[in-house]
């Protein structure tokens, strides 16, 4: 089983995928934290200068995930897509002219070859979540290179998110995180346990 999920930052996708993972015995594989990634705080200061560099970051640390458990046939709960590194993160920077044409032509060069050795997610469970819910989680965690992202920076992701979701041809579920709390009430994430078997056992 390969479930995973996609969501803008701040929308609660670490904090779901450690839920489910303790709920259904699953691996979990995180993005890296600041610490483990070289470039986040240097992309938040100058997104221009870095975008490039902490993209290709996340798109190779993400390819090597999917082989290494795909390769084990783990069952895994995955904290954001390959595939929204590709079609919302690196698309958006290159419409906001925050990577060049031809940093992005390699990049998306690069998406594609590894994505055509890759299967997609068993199952994609997307958390839409307004811009002040963002915003306002994103200030509960505190990260300290978050503390600066831009409010067009959120919107624009969103618009991307939301057609990729509509065009995403695989099994999916989309969880509204405005009018869930599933990180602080229980009735709330066994809403979003029961929606996933749900759809898991019409996949199997």
């Amino acid at each position: 089983m390969y479930v995973a999920i996609a969501g803008n930052i701040g929308s609660g996708k670490t904090t779901l995928a450690g839920l489910l993972s303790k709920h259904y015995g699953w691996k979990v594989q995180y993005e890296d934290t600041e610490e483990d990634n070289p470039y986040l705080y240097d992309f938040y200061s100058d997104m221009q200068r870095w975008s490039f560099h902490l993209q290709v970051y996340f798109l190779g640390r993400r390819f090597k995930q999917i082989v290494e458990f795909q390769k084990n046939k783990d069952d895994i709960v995955q904290d954001r897509t390959i595939f929204e590194d590709a079609r919302i993160f690196a698309a958006n920077l290159h419409a906001m002219q925050l990577m060049s044409d031809n940093d992005y032509t390699t990049y998306v060069g690069l998406f594609e070859l590894m994505s055509s050795l890759i299967a997609p997610p068993d199952l994609l469970i997307y958390l839409r979540a307004s811009v002040p819910t963002l915003v306002r989680q994103i200030q509960r965690r505190g990260r300290e290179y978050e503390v600066g992202i831009r409010l067009d920076y959120l919107k624009n992701l969103n618009d991307r998110y939301e057609d990729f979701i509509k065009s995403y041809p695989y099994p999916k579920l989309i969880v509204d995180v405005d009018e869930m709390n599933f990180s602080d009430n229980p009735k709330d994430l066994s809403e979003v346990i029961s929606k996933v078997d749900a759809v898991i056992n019409g996949l199997f």
